[in-house]
């Protein structure tokens, strides 16, 4: 399906304070577990392609008032209106719709599912918009968990000159479609901050086997937000954000589909659902499992971050620490108006505590020997 550049009116959101929140692709599979948190503190709207798919949703969620759905498919022109206190997206925006009618009606948004073309692309609008209200662009791994983890770590140890982070990715948890969407670049090489220089690296590259918890895991580079914003936001003269499987063999299966060119020649929608296959579970459920390790000083923390109810809960979780910042509910000042990054948050010392109350457990130790990730 070919998406529209502009629409034919412009939607209309306007600030309503007591409103609902607006999650914008509120029912699919991360949409699902963040409808679920979010409806615990506020009421919320769900908007997708189709409203028939959100019913079942709503009514788990117990109905009107705490949770309503509506019809917003943004590769239909027709406008959107509605008056909400917040909107999180949770679809793939292209055009930026939701972002822009967000910022015209002086709403705080959220956004979860940018990857990092996209997320610079959403920060030079946004600051082009001159938005009165927070922009809180929390696209980086799981809902920019990784980001607060990275910032904890950071404040712990007086600054961040390295940040390294493993993913071993269950391939028997649920994934839905936007959530492997990264899969589409893995044919595409991308910039990095290296040892303070700015350098190009191919996908799949660099591998090395990093210990995630109790998992030896063969990891390899992936492109990820925080790998552009952490050099900006921490100072970290490295970044890096490498995947695994939790199967060896798939993972070098995804290996050996890179040495093939796979990943360049199969690029476009013809091979689409190929590339995302390789990712794109419909597993019962599985668990969450990342490390970062954050170096400053010559001193390295380790975090090993799991989350046993799931990749998409992971993620929805860093979606509700996102909302709790930009509206202020989590203790401290709303955000700032205008762009700002989950690693950004004033108080990193809450981190573990706002993760572990959400069920997401996070054990640190300095890295030694051969178990660090560097």
């Amino acid at each position: 399906m070919t998406t529209p550049t502009h629409v034919c009116a412009p939607d209309s959101l306007t600030h309503d304070p007591e409103g609902p929140v607006l999650l914008v692709g509120g029912y699919g599979t991360v949409g699902t577990e963040l409808a679920r948190l979010v409806a615990a503190e506020h009421p919320v709207l769900l908007t997708g392609r189709s409203a028939e798919r959100g019913a079942a949703l709503v009514r788990d969620l117990g109905g009107a008032p705490h949770a309503a759905v509506r019809r917003w498919d943004l590769a239909d022109p027709a406008p959107f209106e509605a008056a909400v206190r917040a909107v999180v997206g949770v679809v793939n925006d292209p055009d930026d719709r939701v972002l822009r009618a967000a910022a015209a009606g002086g709403i705080p948004y959220v956004d979860v599912t940018r990857w990092t073309v996209r997320l610079q692309r959403a920060a030079t609008v946004a600051a082009l918009l001159r938005p009165a209200s927070p922009v809180l662009l929390s696209s980086a791994w799981m809902g920019g968990v990784v980001c607060l983890v990275a910032a904890h770590l950071a404040e712990r140890l007086g600054g961040a000159d390295r940040v390294e982070t493993a993913v071993r990715w269950d391939l028997a948890d649920r994934a839905g479609a936007d959530s492997v969407e990264f899969m589409d670049r893995l044919g595409l090489d991308y910039e990095v901050v290296r040892e303070g220089r700015r350098r190009t690296v191919a996908p799949l590259s660099d591998t090395r086997t990093v210990r995630i918890g109790a998992h030896p895991t063969r990891v390899a580079r992936i492109d990820t937000p925080e790998q552009f914003t952490l050099p900006l936001t921490l100072g970290s003269a490295t970044a890096t954000t490498r995947i695994g499987f939790s199967s060896g063999l798939s993972t070098r299966a995804l290996l050996a589909a890179k040495h093939t060119g796979f990943f360049r020649w199969g690029r476009g929608e013809r091979w689409q659902s190929a590339r995302r296959a390789l990712l794109h579970s419909p597993g019962d459920g599985g668990t969450a499992l990342l490390r970062v390790d954050v170096t400053h000083g010559g001193r390295t923390l380790a975090a090993v971050v799991e989350d046993r109810a799931g990749q998409a809960h992971l993620t929805a979780v860093g979606g509700l620490l996102a909302l709790r910042r930009a509206l202020g509910t989590d203790g401290s000042a709303p955000a700032p108006a205008g762009v700002s990054f989950p690693e950004q948050t004033p108080a990193p010392a809450r981190v573990l505590p706002a993760l572990a109350a959400l069920g997401v457990a996070v054990d640190i130790r300095p890295a030694t020997g051969l178990d660090a990730a560097a």
